[in-house]
């Protein structure tokens, strides 16, 4: 079988809340040409049947060859820069929407939470409904929450809620700590999601977070950003500087071993170094889908990997994505 654990929705019940008051939640769903869109960070993306139909979706995952497909919010619609209680019911609609497109087709469909992060309260009252009411068995969190990093004391007990649930959470950026140069080209998307991801991972090792979350499981999306080309470099950092140890963390390729990485690399030779890097056994499949930075073809993407022998597929394909949704 195969699993795709990094894949979008944009769930109906949100959808009817900003057509309804759109003022309430800071943006709009445009029709032009017989065609709906929404703002997809500062420009337009059209609003496919794929990001809120249930059926549509399961026939996408039948042509790409995909069983199973665990399906969170699209960062357009995080929502974290609203005021507490509109990012409460927004993220009450988005999980109700979820389990609603799961509850359709049990077999094929998983669902992640969606939390109101601004309000770290809220997020773990809305954390528990979900768990209770929709058994999730993964959070989908920014990589940075309006300007905080994830390791922010703020968000500790939220974390630390997850982490007692037994969960995991799917780290997926939707914008960048650092800003500079990359207001041209998409840039902000190509550089700054993989970067922030970067970030964020960096922050989490140094800060002594994950020594405080020992058994917390975070899943990074886009291949890990340049975390596994660059854990040598945080590695000697740790080793030769004062200041990465200020916090007296574990050593950075200890704690790299803590996460999993969607090998949506866009390049065999590329995805090849991080199943190298981290075994396949901590590799899923990740198609974005349906925004226009997935791959054409995710189980294609994954046969063309150098060298893949028959183990290496069966854990890229299914047993990573069984062993973190308890499946196994």
């Amino acid at each position: 079988m195969n699993y795709d654990l990094h894949n979008h929705v944009i769930p109906q019940t949100v959808i009817d809340a900003i057509n309804r008051n759109p003022e309430r939640f800071g943006t709009k769903i445009e029709e032009k040409g017989g065609k709906r869109y929404f703002d997809a960070h500062g420009r337009l993306a059209e609003l496919f049947p794929t990001f809120y139909d249930a059926d549509a979706k399961i026939e996408w995952m039948d042509r790409a060859g995909l069983d199973v497909a665990v399906i969170s919010v699209g960062p357009p619609i995080y929502f974290y820069g609203l005021k507490p209680e509109a990012g409460l019911e927004a993220a009450r609609l988005a999980n109700d929407g979820i389990a609603q497109m799961v509850a359709k087709y049990p077999d094929r469909l998983r669902g992640m939470a969606h939390l109101p992060m601004q309000d770290p309260d809220a997020a773990i009252t809305e954390l528990e409904r979900a768990v209770k009411e929709y058994k999730f068995k993964a959070v989908e969190l920014g990589t940075s929450i309006e300007g905080a990093p994830l390791s922010d004391p703020k968000f500790r007990k939220v974390l630390k809620t997850i982490e007692q649930r037994g969960l995991f959470v799917f780290a997926h950026p939707y914008q960048c700590l650092a800003q500079g140069g990359m207001g041209d080209y998409h840039l902000s998307n190509f550089i700054g999601f993989p970067l922030d991801t970067t970030i964020m991972v960096a922050h989490l090792m140094f800060s002594g977070a994950l020594d405080d979350l020992k058994t917390l499981r975070i899943l990074l999306a886009h291949g890990g950003g340049y975390v596994p080309y660059q854990i040598g470099r945080f590695a000697h950092g740790h080793k030769v500087r004062s200041e990465p140890k200020a916090n007296n963390p574990s050593p950075p390729r200890e704690l790299f071993k803590r996460f999993y990485f969607d090998m949506l690399t866009h390049d065999p030779q590329a995805a090849r170094h991080l199943v190298n890097m981290v075994g396949a056994d901590h590799v899923v499949i990740g198609t974005d889908h349906p925004f226009d930075m997935g791959p054409d073809d995710p189980v294609g993407a994954v046969d063309a990997i150098p060298e893949l022998v028959a183990s290496e597929r069966e854990w890229i394909c299914e047993l990573t994505a069984k062993g973190l949704l308890g499946e196994d």
